[in-house]
């Protein structure tokens, strides 16, 4: 059985997956959901000087605190920034990465570099006191998880993930979400890269709270093909 570290997309927090975790741990896996700092119950810690470094070093400490060797660690949407850098911080701490929907970078490239001008405009113009408000469109949410959402830093998109290597050798999927809103063709791309896996589930962006069951599905299959 297969250790999950769960990272979160933009303006949410580890509480929304609790219904894949539920469904993960029935088939006796362990999963450990991280928040980052300034979102969802750590909301109270915001600032302007929260950014994507200190998104990567809330996982790395996470990971070092509690021991956690050989994990398979997911990032979602935003997420995928932070699982980037984190598995160039500590491989060795990692049996496989997955990017559920997500952004994935090279080095030198945030996620407003990752997306269409007019989509990461939209992002920058809503923007006020650093703070970046949830959209306002997109599918139809249940109230659970409308009511728990948060803004989110607008440096953690702004600035550049900086890597020390180009390859850690750490086994990787990719999960497209094919009914997904988000402009991530450059990201799906990389998806496809050689040594990759590349899995397709036929649901919203947010598959976590569209279709958990499908995506704790392919979770487990990831695991099961970790080295």
């Amino acid at each position: 059985m297969a250790t999950f570290v769960v990272v979160h997309g933009g303006w949410g927090g580890g509480w929304e997956w609790r219904d894949v975790e539920a469904l993960l741990r029935a088939d006796g896996h362990e999963v450990s959901r991280v928040t980052l700092t300034g979102l969802g119950e750590r909301a109270h810690l915001f600032s302007s000087a929260v950014n994507l470094d200190t998104h990567v070093e809330d996982v790395v400490r996470h990971l070092e605190c509690d021991d956690l060797d050989r994990v398979v660690l997911v990032g979602h949407s935003y997420g995928g920034m932070v699982v980037t850098g984190v598995a160039d911080r500590v491989p060795e701490r990692i049996a496989q990465l997955v990017y559920v929907d997500a952004f994935v970078p090279h080095d030198g490239e945030s996620l407003l570099d990752l997306l269409p001008d007019d989509f990461g405009g939209m992002l920058r113009g809503s923007a006020g006191g650093g703070r970046v408000p949830p959209p306002g469109e997109g599918p139809a949410y249940p109230r659970w998880y409308l009511d728990r959402i948060t803004d989110h830093p607008l440096a953690a998109f702004e600035q550049p993930l900086r890597r020390e290597g180009d390859d850690n050798g750490v086994a990787t999927t990719y999960i497209r979400c094919t009914r997904s809103d988000i402009p991530l063709e450059a990201c799906v791309e990389r998806g496809r890269d050689p040594g990759w896996t590349m899995r397709e589930l036929a649901t919203e962006h947010d598959a976590h709270v569209f279709d958990p069951e499908g995506l704790a599905r392919l979770l487990s299959c990831a695991a099961a093909s970790s080295p």
